[in-house]
């Protein structure tokens, strides 16, 4: 079975993206959510085995729903999904125990990359020393 995945974002078109990208290679998406509380809410239950997290939503963004995650589960695995122009956005989610991130507009192949490495279920490209 699939890697499951919980998918945060308010824009139901990237939700729909992601979704049919994660489907057509083997994920299960368990959940997909508008916002950082209900993601909160939603990895309690579910504690899904990686998430994708938009930076900006209303209600909660994703900064803080990554503190709260994280401070439920230690091990959690999220990635970060940001528009270009916030990078102090996403270095304050690293530093809040997100994974790894992604600039939008997203590209499938980087997208999928993102998740296998994070999953542990590819190797990092190697670095040039």
């Amino acid at each position: 079975m699939g890697k499951r995945i919980m998918i945060v974002d308010d824009a139901a078109v990237m939700r729909i993206m992601l979704k049919q990208l994660f489907e057509k290679n083997g994920f299960e998406v368990v959940a997909e959510v508008s916002n950082g509380a209900d993601a909160v809410e939603r990895y309690e239950i579910l504690r899904p085995d990686l998430v994708t997290m938009d930076i900006t939503m209303p209600d909660m963004d994703g900064i803080t729903a990554v503190k709260e995650i994280i401070r439920i589960d230690p091990g959690a695995r999220i990635i970060m999904c940001s528009a270009m122009g916030q990078v102090d956005k996403v270095k304050a989610a690293v530093l809040a125990g997100a994974k790894s991130f992604l600039v939008k507009p997203l590209k499938p192949e980087r997208v999928l990359q993102t998740v296998n490495q994070v999953l542990g279920l590819a190797e990092a490209p190697a670095t040039k020393p």
